[in-house]
């Protein structure tokens, strides 16, 4: 199965802590995101690898917007 991981809120990119080819669990974060001078983290609602991540520091993205995928 491969997932999208997507933005739920207009918002800056303030860290990606994930790569390409790494293992997440459950709860792992993602992306960093600043929205209204507040740290959202975007967590991992399944356990999978990586496929790819869309997004870089310093990105603007919109709701609905692929931040990741990963595959299970």
């Amino acid at each position: 199965m491969v997932e999208d991981v997507v933005a739920e809120i207009v918002a800056t990119v303030l860290e990606v802590p994930a790569e390409p080819g790494l293992s997440v669990a459950v709860g792992d974060t993602i992306v960093l995101l600043d929205s209204m001078k507040m740290e959202i983290p975007v967590l991992a609602e399944y356990a999978g690898v990586l496929a790819e991540v869309k997004v870089a520091p310093g990105d603007q993205v919109q709701a609905g917007d692929v931040l990741a995928t990963y595959r299970d």
